[in-house]
């Protein structure tokens, strides 16, 4: 089971940036994918989600109408695509797989090794 994020990078402020985390030994469909990040000395935080039920997603009030989180089951893939990046954006991008099973009950939680974005003024 592995999770690979790709597409990190230097960009200006208000430039664009796709992140793809590509799953493997899983069925990434199945599970509720998100998108965290972690600045420098901050704590992590929650980015973005999407739904396994019905692809339905949600954001972080500071990235909504900038950001899109999205999935192409057919290649296993998350993306995000973020628009309009800001220098605050800065941090390490990490996306997230997980999934409860009811019975016998086990929760899977699998980690990318994350991807450094880094917005300059």
């Amino acid at each position: 089971v592995q999770l690979v994020e790709s597409g990190g990078g230097l960009v200006q402020a208000g430039g664009s940036l796709r992140l793809s985390c590509a799953a493997s030994g899983f069925t990434l469909s199945t599970y509720g994918m998100s998108w965290y990040r972690q600045a420098p000395g901050k704590e992590r935080e929650l980015v973005a989600t999407i739904s396994s039920a019905d692809g339905s997603t949600n954001y972080l009030d500071s990235v909504k109408g900038r950001f899109t989180i999205s999935r192409d089951n057919a290649k296993n893939t998350m993306y995000l695509q973020m628009n309009s990046l800001k220098p605050e954006d800065t941090a390490v991008y990490y996306c997230n797989a997980r999934r409860k099973r009811l019975w016998p009950p086990k929760e899977y939680d699998y980690w990318g090794q994350g991807t450094q974005v880094t917005v300059s003024s």
